[in-house]
This record gives C-alpha cells, sequence and structure tokens, in this order.
C-alpha cells in the first residue's frame, strides 16, 4: 500500500460573513477528500477564526491523484436549531498539490454553493503530499464531530486514537494562543492501548511540522505545483502554478488581489526601481595632452557597477546622450560618480567630476514627462570648481520608464565588463517582422527566339529568381520558335521590395549545358497589386540579349524576341512563415481585408529559475540568457542578463489578438556574443500558450519547465516564470470569428499545394531572419528558425509513434463503446442488456428522437465536464511526445542533418528498420484494399456463382423490405445482433464467410 498522504493544515479564516444575527459567526471547516470527512474544531462567535488544526488524508491511488478534488466547507454552527448554514467553500483539483517542501500558507477565496449564496472572505490553507512513512492517517469517524469545544487531552479522544498536542506559539511575539496538530492512529490500532506518549508518532511529529512554520504566511507565496494532463508526466516536468506579488497586487487562482500601492501599468510584473542617468553632453573641457587635444569619455559608478560612454577624438564639445540603468536592489553605495576621462594610450587621465547624494535623487512615475536635464560643473579631486561643465539628468524610475529600453543596464552586465559592444548586444528589443507577399508569375509564353544553331529545334525553359529563390518551368522541345508554357511559379517577396524579379529564357544545347537567349528584369515596385482573385492583365517583355553583341547585329533583327507573362502580387494570402500547427497570425497581407482585433494579450516574463550553466567562465558554469516572444508580426527580446542562472526580467508586452486559434511563443537563449568568438546562440527552451486555451480576464501564472530533447534524452533545462492575460476588447467579434475559415478565402478559391506551401515557408523563415538579423541587436537566424519550428515535418521514428497514439487516443472512445456494446450482445450484465433492448425499441419506434437524444445527451456531458475543466493552459508533455523512453538511435536519427552525415552502416542500418516499418504499413494498406475490392466484386461478376448469389439474396431482399414495415426489421434485425450466447456460433457468420471467399486483385499483383 503505498504511503502517500494528503496533508491539510487548516490555519484561519478571514472576514467570515456574519451569520447569527449578532453580527459574528461560529465557524468550524469540514474537509472532504477521496471519500474521507473530517471537521475542525468550532470557534465561537469570531468572524476571524483561528484554528491550526492538521489532518492527513490517504491516498488510495496516487495514480489518479491529479483527477481528485479536494474541497473546504465553511459552516456557522448554529447551536439553538442544531442546524448549520453555509459561509463558504474552497475547491481544489489534484494539479495544485505540492511537496511539504514547497508548501505555504495560502489564502483561497471563499466561493459560492450557488448563485444565491452570501459569501465573503478568506480562508488559510496549507496543503501538501508526503510520503513519511512516520505520520499515520486521520481516523475518519463520526466522533470526530464530537469534538466541538472538547478537551485536547480527554480520554475520549484517546479512545479514538486521537492524540493532540498543544504547543505554546513560540513566534506569535507573546500571544497566548496554542497550536492543535492532530493525528489519528490507523483503524487496526483501535484494539491496542493508547501509544507511550514517547512514541516517535505522537512527540516527534507535530515537532517537525511545529508553529514555526507560520513564518512562512508573510513570505513571498512560492509554487503550487500542477500536473498535466497526462498523470504519468514526471512532476518534475509539470506546470506549476504560483501568487507572486505583481504591480497590480497577489495573483490568487488567476484572479488579483490588490493592494495598497497605487496599480502600475505594468501590473503583470513585479516593479523595479532603477537609478537613471542621462548623459547628455559636455562643453569647455580642459585640454590634458601636451598637444592640446582631449579624448573625451563619461564613466557613470556606482559601487562596483561602472558603465562607459563612447569617446570623441579631440573634441571639447562632445554630445553622447547615452542613458545608464542601475538596479536598485544591487546598489550597495550611497553615492553616484559621473567621472570625465581623457582617453590615452597608457592610463586614461582625470579631467573631473560630479558627485550625487543618491537620497537626494527624485523619483519620476510616467506619465511624468522626461526630467530635464541640467548644467553641473565639473570638480577636481579635492572638491574645488574646475574648467568644464557637464548636462545630466539623474532620477529613479522603474521599467515603464520610457527610457529603459534603450539604456545600459547595471543588471544586465558584469562589474568589469562595459563596453559598447557588449551593451549593444544586451539590449531589450521590439522587432517587426516584415511584411510578406506571394509573388505570383504566370510564364505563358514566347515569341520570336533566336537560335544560335540553326539546324536544330529548340528545348527552352524559362528560370525565374528572386533573391535566393530560383525556379524553372518545364522544358519544352518546340518545333517553333514560339514555345508555350502556361504555368505558375511562386515566389515569396518582403516589403520594402528591394530585389528584381529575374527571367531568363535558356536553351538546353546539352545534357548538363544550358544557354542564355534572353533575360528581362521586373521591379517588384512597378508590380500589381491585388487582393482578391481578380485577372490582372498580361504583359509583353522584349528580351535582352544576356552578353553583349555588335550594334550592327541589333540593326539587322527586324523583330526582337518577346516573353508574354503575368506577374502579380497576391495580398489575399496569408504567407505562412511558421509552422502550420502554430501559427501566431492568420490575417492576409493586403491590410483592406485586415478585421478588428477581439483582444489584448499581455505578457509579463518574471524570471527564470534552475538554468543549467550553458558555458564556463572563472573556473564556473554560468548562462548570460535572453527570452525571445513571438506573436504576429511583432518580436520581442528582453535584456540579457549576464552571469546567472536565476535572472530575473520583470518585462511586460502587449499584442493585439485578431484570431484566437493562434499561438504565442517565448524562447530562452543563452547569448553567445559576448566574448571573442562569434557563435551561435544556444537555445534553453520554449513555451507555447494557444490563445484560445486561455479564459478572458483571468491572469495566468504560472512556472513552465523548460524541456528540450538532447541527442542523450529528453532534459529539463530549468523553468521559466510568466504571468499572462487575454483580454477581450469584442465578445461578439470574437464569437463571429468562431464561424469564419481559419485562413484568408484565397487558400480556398485557388489553393496552394502541399509542396509549395512547405517551399514558400521555407523561404518565408530565411527571409525573416535575414531582416530581423539586421537589426540591433540582431535576432540570429538560429533563434528565428527555432522560434519558427522550422524543422518540425522533417522525418522522426519518435514523432511517428507520438502521432500513431494520438491517433489511437481519438478512437480511444469508440473502442470504448465497441467494447461495452459487446459486453451488451454478450450478456455479460443481463440488466443492462434488457435496458438497452428497451431503449432500442423505443428509439425504433420513435426515430424522430434519436438526433434529439444524442445532442442532449452530449450537452449533458458537456455540462458535467464543466466542473473538470483545466484551469491553466497545456503545455508541453513528454509522455505525449513519446520522448521519456525513445532509443537512442531513433534520437539521433532526428537530429542528423540532412542530408545524413553518418557512416555508410548506421544509415543502412536505418533504412533496413524504415523497410520494416513501411513493410507492415504496406501490409495494411493492402488489406485495406483488398476489402474493398471485394466489395467492387459482388457485382462484377468475376466470380459468377458467387454474384448469382447476391443478385439473388437482392432480390428477395428488395421485395421483403418492400412488404415489410422497416420498423420490425429494424427491431429483429437489432435483436438478433444482441441475440444471447447460447445461440450464438463460435465460428464465423454466414455473411463474412461469404465476404472473405470473394475475389481480389492481389492475384494480378507481381
Amino acid at each position: 500500500m503505498s504511503n502517500l498522504k494528503l496533508g491539510v493544515e487548516v490555519v484561519s479564516a478571514h472576514n467570515l460573513m456574519p451569520k447569527d444575527g449578532q453580527g459574528s459567526a461560529s465557524a468550524y471547516v469540514e474537509l472532504h477528500f477521496d471519500g474521507q470527512k473530517f471537521r475542525t474544531t468550532t470557534k465561537e462567535k469570531d468572524v476571524n477564526p483561528v484554528w491550526n488544526e492538521s489532518f492527513y488524508f490517504n491516498i488510495s491511488d496516487p495514480a489518479y491523484l491529479p483527477s481528485m478534488t479536494f474541497e473546504a466547507n465553511v459552516y456557522n454552527n448554529e447551536k439553538i436549531s442544531h442546524s448549520r448554514s453555509f459561509l463558504g467553500k474552497v475547491r481544489l483539483t489534484g494539479q495544485s498539490f505540492v511537496p511539504h517542501a514547497d508548501a505555504v500558507v495560502l489564502h483561497y477565496p471563499l466561493e459560492k454553493r450557488h448563485m444565491l449564496s452570501r459569501v465573503k472572505g478568506e480562508l488559510g490553507l496549507k496543503i501538501y503530499i508526503t510520503d513519511d512513512p512516520s505520520i499515520k492517517s486521520s481516523n475518519p469517524m463520526p466522533a470526530m464531530e464530537s469534538t466541538v469545544n472538547a478537551n485536547p487531552l480527554s480520554s475520549h479522544s484517546e479512545l479514538h486514537g486521537q492524540v493532540p498536542n498543544s504547543y505554546p506559539s513560540s513566534v506569535s511575539n507573546g500571544k497566548a494562543e496554542a497550536r492543535h496538530t492532530f493525528h489519528h492512529l490507523p483503524a487496526q490500532s483501535h484494539s491496542q492501548p493508547p501509544p507511550h506518549r514517547d512514541s516517535p508518532v505522537v512527540i516527534q511529529q507535530p515537532v517537525k511540522y511545529g508553529a514555526g512554520e507560520m513564518k512562512a504566511e508573510p513570505q513571498p507565496p512560492k509554487i503550487v505545483r500542477m500536473y498535466s494532463a497526462a498523470s504519468a508526466q514526471p512532476v518534475d516536468y509539470a506546470l506549476k502554478e504560483t501568487s507572486p506579488f505583481l504591480g497590480g497586487g497577489q495573483i490568487v487562482g488567476g484572479r488579483v488581489i490588490r493592494s495598497d500601492k497605487p496599480a502600475s501599468t505594468y501590473d503583470l510584473v513585479e516593479r523595479m526601481h532603477f537609478l537613471f542617468v542621462r548623459v547628455v553632453k559636455a562643453r569647455d573641457l580642459p585640454t590634458m595632452d601636451i598637444t592640446g587635444s582631449l579624448d573625451p569619455y563619461v564613466e557613470v559608478r556606482v559601487g562596483n557597477y561602472k558603465g562607459i560612454t563612447r569617446h570623441f577624438d579631440k573634441k571639447q564639445n562632445p554630445e553622447w546622450n547615452e542613458v545608464f540603468a542601475f538596479s536598485r536592489e544591487r546598489m550597495q553605495a550611497s553615492v553616484l560618480d559621473v567621472v570625465v576621462k581623457d582617453k590615452d594610450l597608457v592610463k586614461d587621465d582625470f579631467v573631473g567630476i560630479v558627485r550625487f547624494d543618491l537620497n537626494e535623487v527624485p523619483l519620476r512615475v510616467p506619465p511624468d514627462s522626461p526630467l530635464a536635464p541640467e548644467w553641473y560643473r565639473l570638480e577636481d579631486k579635492k572638491g574645488d570648481k574646475t574648467k568644464g561643465e557637464l548636462m545630466l539628468a539623474v532620477w529613479i524610475g522603474t521599467q515603464a520608464d520610457e527610457a529603459f529600453p534603450d539604456a545600459w543596464h547595471s543588471d544586465a552586465a558584469t562589474p568589469v565588463d562595459s563596453s559598447a559592444i557588449v551593451s549593444a548586444h544586451i539590449r531589450s528589443k521590439v522587432y517587426h517582422a516584415p511584411r510578406l507577399w506571394y509573388v505570383r508569375v504566370n510564364i505563358i509564353e514566347a515569341q520570336d527566339l533566336i537560335m544560335t544553331e540553326k539546324n536544330r529545334f529548340p528545348e527552352v525553359h524559362v528560370k525565374a529568381q528572386l533573391g535566393g529563390q530560383v525556379l524553372k518551368t518545364k522544358t519544352i522541345q518546340s518545333r517553333t520558335l514560339n514555345p508555350l508554357w502556361n504555368e505558375d511559379l511562386m515566389f515569396v517577396a518582403a516589403e520594402p521590395f528591394e530585389e528584381h524579379l529575374v527571367l531568363q529564357v535558356e536553351d538546353r544545347v546539352a545534357p548538363n549545358k544550358d544557354e542564355v537567349m534572353g533575360r528581362v528584369i521586373i521591379p517588384l515596385n512597378a508590380v500589381d497589386k491585388r487582393a482578391d482573385d481578380r485577372i490582372v492583365p498580361t504583359k509583353w517583355f522584349h528580351l535582352d540579349k544576356a552578353v553583349a553583341i555588335d550594334v550592327d547585329q541589333i540593326k539587322k533583327d527586324k523583330f526582337s524576341s518577346r516573353l508574354h507573362v503575368r506577374v502579380c502580387l497576391d495580398g489575399g494570402y496569408h504567407v505562412l512563415d511558421e509552422s502550420t500547427h502554430y501559427s501566431s497570425d492568420l490575417r492576409p497581407t493586403a491590410k483592406q481585408l485586415w478585421k478588428p482585433s477581439i483582444g489584448v494579450l499581455e505578457l509579463g516574463i518574471l524570471n527564470a529559475e534552475g538554468l543549467h550553466p550553458m558555458k564556463t567562465r572563472d573556473g564556473r558554469g554560468t548562462s548570460d540568457t535572453y527570452c525571445v516572444a513571438k506573436y504576429g508580426h511583432k518580436w520581442i527580446r528582453t535584456r540579457t542578463i549576464i552571469d546567472s542562472l536565476s535572472p530575473k526580467y520583470n518585462e511586460q508586452y502587449t499584442w493585439e489578438v485578431y484570431d484566437p486559434a493562434t499561438v504565442l511563443t517565448i524562447g530562452v537563449f543563452d547569448n553567445s556574443q559576448l566574448g571573442e568568438k562569434s557563435n551561435k546562440d544556444t537555445k534553453i527552451g520554449k513555451v507555447r500558450i494557444r490563445i484560445s486555451t486561455l479564459e478572458t480576464g483571468r491572469v495566468y501564472t504560472h512556472s513552465y519547465p523548460l524541456l528540450v530533447l538532447h541527442p542523450s534524452g529528453v532534459k529539463k533545462m530549468g523553468e521559466l516564470h510568466m504571468a499572462l492575460r487575454f483580454s477581450c476588447t469584442s465578445l461578439a467579434n470574437m464569437m463571429y470569428i468562431y464561424s469564419r475559415p481559419l485562413l484568408p478565402k484565397m487558400h480556398y478559391i485557388r489553393p496552394l499545394t502541399v509542396v509549395q506551401l512547405d517551399m514558400l515557408r521555407h523561404q518565408a523563415v530565411n527571409i525573416v531572419a535575414a531582416r530581423l538579423s539586421r537589426s540591433e541587436p540582431p535576432l540570429r537566424k538560429e533563434v528565428v528558425e527555432y522560434m519558427s519550428d522550422v524543422d518540425s515535418h522533417m522525418w522522426s521514428m519518435r514523432r511517428s509513434k507520438a502521432n500513431f497514439f494520438r491517433l489511437m487516443s481519438v478512437f480511444s472512445g469508440l473502442f470504448a463503446v465497441s467494447k461495452w456494446f459487446g459486453e451488451v450482445c454478450m450478456w455479460k450484465n443481463p440488466v443492462t442488456t434488457v435496458l438497452v433492448h428497451l431503449l432500442y425499441i423505443m428509439l425504433v419506434c420513435f426515430p424522430e428522437l434519436i438526433l434529439p437524444t444524442v445532442f442532449l445527451y452530449m450537452f449533458l456531458i458537456g455540462i458535467w465536464n464543466f466542473r473538470y475543466r483545466p484551469r491553466y493552459p497545456p503545455h508541453m508533455n513528454t509522455r505525449i511526445s513519446c520522448a521519456e523512453a525513445v532509443h537512442p538511435d531513433e534520437l539521433e536519427e532526428e537530429f542528423d542533418t540532412f542530408p545524413s552525415t553518418r557512416s555508410p552502416d548506421i544509415v543502412r542500418h536505418r533504412y533496413d528498420r524504415l523497410r520494416s516499418v513501411a513493410g507492415r504499413i504496406q501490409t495494411v494498406v493492402g488489406d485495406i484494399a483488398t476489402q474493398g475490392e471485394r466489395v467492387q466484386a459482388l457485382l462484377s461478376w468475376r466470380d459468377p456463382r458467387a454474384t448469382a448469389i447476391f443478385v439473388t439474396f437482392c432480390f428477395v431482399a428488395a421485395i421483403t423490405l418492400y412488404v415489410t414495415p422497416f420498423q420490425v426489421l429494424a427491431v429483429l434485425a437489432g435483436f438478433f445482433f444482441m441475440r444471447h450466447p447460447r445461440f450464438r456460433h463460435r465460428l464465423p457468420s454466414v455473411p463474412i464467410n461469404f465476404f472473405r471467399r470473394l475475389p481480389a486483385r492481389t492475384d494480378s499483383m507481381l
């Protein structure tokens, strides 16, 4: 039997609803879990009762723990009428239970039992899971309810194995209130004498869970673990719900409990204060060199942190306009030093200094206007005024300050490195991906081509090139000089259109040799745009020679070669630049087709914890991490936190939502651009959140495990803590979206093939990666490809197995119904079978009830499942992904490049394995084809005797069905299928035997 137990500590309640008519209430709590029920003592005349009582529930089957529910009902005890009135309840699912080490006291808002309930207040509970064998489960006996106001040391308690212990509260500042911890011995010990007072169960365990743990209540709330849908997934890989204190207040159960502080616009992140220093410019600086020149720069220093501006050569009135931000929680000094220095080869010279007392720095809160910079006179090292002035602005602000994104950050840099190169790669930025267009090139025909060899017919094709994209038409062997193709070629182009479309007519003069017959260059800015399926007029373009020719020859040529094409920019499509399963935007390219937004998505990236070190610095493992989030055309990048395995970002971003069937992707990366070598940024993990799974207005605060599949297996690289909220601006528009097609209508009017879409998606990702990599700081190509899931279409044995098991789970309900109906037919439960017979007769006699019954049944199932609806977004599941017990060779194959770079022996082994799998699939497909061919053989006279029997049967069945009422036939057929096993034979039935004897085309296969 499992030792796993659920511990529940009922601490206190706050602000309960008065129920006794005198402004008070006599409250107690009734606990329900897994068929067990306990009850606390009653606290008389107190709307803020304190219990501090503990109970332990047995967990019958730990495998079903995530689907179990715990319920705590608060009642008011009415002694006169011997009744009770409802004060509220707290209902939790098994996903929120955590180990004892992670458990803290959480105050849950009391919920109503129904619409007319009058409920208010909170209930403080500490709930955890423990497998300590020394802890005994509580005794679920009715006598538990008789402990109201009972003496804890009475013999009545001892008769039921209950040994209460009372300890003075040593951490409550001298309060006389005691904490009671109740322990119950198992049921089989009732006949034994009470345990000795030195028993470790009675004495040691309450000390372990003593009143000292009440210190955790004023601390920031810790995580509350939530399990994923598949209960078999390891707990360490599961989602965890948290209750952090954010800018708008504490988040408890998705609701914001407002704090006393004024709410901030950044209400989904923790408010962080920074010391901002804007260095604008200097004037009248003194010369320091013998030559009378000055190479000035400014060093801003707070404690061990310093930031350095760029330096100017030989300039006494420089302008920098740079901002530095120092994290206030990391500052250990009370003085800010702004030093002007002269750049020198050996040692930089001191020019002057400006000092600020940090206690005198003003606080700026947006939307206040920016603080105006002032001129400050420089001082020498002794504090005397010297020549030169420096324009500065110094203030304390938060991450809501408009100077925050462009500032140099002390928490994003090491105390010793503050160079401009490092600063350029650590800033937070917002990127906008370019607007992509499909370019449709319809190659119709060519006219009057000029051949270099007159003794043969041309074999011509058209080669179209747009940037790095190259496509060719089919080769035409024309008996004239006017070949006809009429082919469509599709390309991807990005605004602004910097590249031209180049069309070349080429002649195949040898097996691997093509000769250019003419070329035309078309600027995309001159191409027509369309947003629907209207016909774009065609154009004739004169072909230019690809090589220089004689001018006299041009005059001799009476006619020039021409190319007939139709080119347009298709704006009615949505250009897929990411995996179709994780699309973040489904709008067409043409802006005139965009619908109004349906809501706003707000994301607060709080922090990461437990990250794996990705590099070694000074002999220890560390990471320089940043986060990237992608939704629609908007990409965001947080600042890079250097040298930290538990970075705090606290940055908030907003997107407009146009379709709920879209996915937000957040990735965590290690910055590899800060050293001398320019390596690729390393992926740490990513999180996907589908917008349609979010409730409107609820704040989701979860810690997401960063799971990455490596060649050695799945690994947890850390956890990412985020806050998320989806706000609906128009409920009517959102409901209307559910009735609209997923993609723009051009995808259905003129659909593209799967091969075309795959090729165009690859080109679109390359274009987006090239554009974003030219930003500052750049989003590198490996980051864009990882966020866009470019390799999701590659072959993987693991993914194939996962998709097969997903398919099996889809049909599991059908299989279960089939199994149940088989048991009904075999009369496993006669009562059920008789009831099914009666229901079947009723539906046959009243067929108009069939559809209403089906829809009513689905309605009731939906209403029933509403109580158990998911309260958290879905996350990556290792069990569904078949990533837990995957073979190493299969992982090595999945991570292999395309084409393969492995040795021939390994490739041969993989090929043989693939042949084995494909052979089984081939057999299944052949069996399905055989059954279909047998159906065709019923009337094909391939087997004349079988066809004659079947035709005769059809004639007799037609006459019988004509003269017999349909209800009678349906009842007889149903009773025949559900007949008792006594009337069944073990051999196959006659129709099955007849069908299996029909011929198929397997005899005709080689």
